[in-house]
């Protein structure tokens, strides 16, 4: 097992350098850089846009810009920003936190209540709860997450049940530390619904198909046939190996956490790499972007690994060679 890990972990390395060089090559494609905006206005002087460009190394081929920032992230620097004119490591740092703590309430949104509602509804085959959660399914895999917030922020502000932005109060620091926390997660329950609803709809679908294909295994059918009760029959023997298929879901599951971020953190005006990531693409901040594809990659690598260790842990039958 461990060689495994350690075989995949080096593997990741050409993988993430792939995937930056990519990344650079699309950002340099784009028309145009960060001193557009510069140049846009009629005070500015030539003077002074050529100063910046030699500054911000702008004036030199896009592979040096390149093979620069490769050599500074194998020393542990992702570059300078453009816009805010500080450390990209700062400022990921400064907003990380936010987009862990949406991205794990929505995975566990996504994960517990997709598993749960799933077995519910493969249990109910046909019923009229079956039913009813189909369409919900379908309407969460159909419906745009961007969609969903946007229909979310028109609720709760025409009922004022849950906070619309941000991701704490004006008087937050005022507050004690239990009511600090009512805050935070009363300003998270919206978010966390439009960034995860959809990934639920698919897990709880993929949940209710793969174990009504378990339910009709011949094995099923012959610890009936023992006298096993039904519950062992379903929650012992049948649901282990159903969610086996699950779980080679989760590498992506945690990867496309941060791409649909992006999006719902700027309609809840939540304060995490989303935002910081939109405000980058369309500054053309190269260094932050850069970063952000780096941190994906490794999401999506280190995502993909758990669900095969995971996958090993509760199927004796796979093995690492």
């Amino acid at each position: 097992m461990l060689k495994y890990i350690a075989r995949r972990l080096v593997i990741m390395i050409p993988e993430l350098l792939i995937i930056s060089f990519l990344v650079f090559i699309i950002m340099q494609a784009a028309p145009g850089n960060f001193l557009d905006m510069y140049r846009l206005d009629p005070s500015v002087s030539q003077q002074f846009l050529e100063k910046m460009e030699k500054e911000l190394g702008l004036d030199r081929p896009w592979i040096v810009q390149y093979g620069i920032w490769l050599k500074n992230v194998l020393k542990g620097d992702f570059g300078y920003s453009f816009y805010y004119r500080r450390p990209v490591s700062t400022l990921i740092w400064e907003r990380v936190f936010a987009t862990v703590i949406l991205s794990v309430s929505s995975l566990a949104f996504q994960w517990v209540l997709g598993i749960i509602v799933g077995v519910f509804s493969a249990l109910k085959k046909y019923s009229i709860w079956d039913k009813i959660l189909t369409v919900v399914a379908f309407s969460g895999i159909a419906l745009p997450g961007f969609f969903l917030a946007i229909l979310l922020l028109f609720v709760a502000a025409k009922t004022g049940w849950f906070p619309i932005a941000g991701m704490v109060s004006v008087n937050h620091n005022d507050m004690t530390t239990w009511e600090r926390f009512k805050d935070i997660a009363s300003h998270l329950v919206l978010p966390t619904i439009a960034l995860g609803f959809g990934g639920f709809a698919s897990l709880m679908r993929y949940m209710r198909g793969s174990l009504l294909d378990v339910l009709n295994e011949d094995y099923v059918e012959f610890a009936r046939a023992k006298g096993m009760p039904e519950r062992v029959v379903i929650y012992k023997h049948a649901l282990r190996n159903a969610i086996n298929p699950m779980i080679t879901f989760l590498g992506f599951s945690i990867s496309n956490v941060l791409g649909g971020a992006v999006i719902i953190e700027n309609i809840f005006a939540w304060p995490g790499m989303g935002r910081l990531i939109y405000q980058a693409l369309l500054q053309q901040d190269i260094y932050i972007v850069m970063a952000s594809a780096v941190i994906s990659a490794i999401m999506l690598v280190v995502g993909n690994l758990i669900a095969d260790i995971l996958l090993a842990a509760v199927d004796p039958r796979v093995r690492f060679e």
